[in-house]
């Protein structure tokens, strides 16, 4: 069994659980998306605003990022009957819990940014 720096056992349920982790949040747009849901009301989160919002991001890619957080029960996508069809996406309740995870990311990335330009 392989120890942590404190010389504690890292068991192998910790290390399967930040797998999860990491394959569901990881990559690229998945925790922005998450930000970005979690500080805008749910009626103004229409598929197309969040692309243009988003930088970069492809409407494929957007796509496909929305149907793996619906899949995992962080994101509802709701269809309203309007001409044309809007699609909005808002964050589940079970999605929330994910924003205390960003904001220690938001926290740590500015101090990490910081760091390094005071050491350049």
């Amino acid at each position: 069994m392989a120890n942590d720096m404190t010389g504690k056992p890292v068991c192998r349920q910790e290390r399967m659980a930040l797998r999860d982790s990491l394959e569901l949040l990881g990559g690229k747009w998945k925790l922005l998306i998450i930000n970005y849901l979690s500080r805008r009301p749910s009626e103004a989160n229409n598929f197309k605003k969040i692309q243009l919002e988003m930088d970069g991001i492809s409407a494929k890619m957007l796509s496909k990022e929305l149907k793996e957080l619906e899949q995992n029960l962080l994101v509802t996508r709701e269809v309203h009957a309007t001409k044309p069809v809007t699609v909005t996406y808002a964050l589940t309740e079970y999605g929330f819990s994910t924003v205390p995870i960003t904001a220690l990311l938001i926290q740590w990335g500015a101090g990490h940014r910081e760091k390094i330009k005071s050491e350049l």
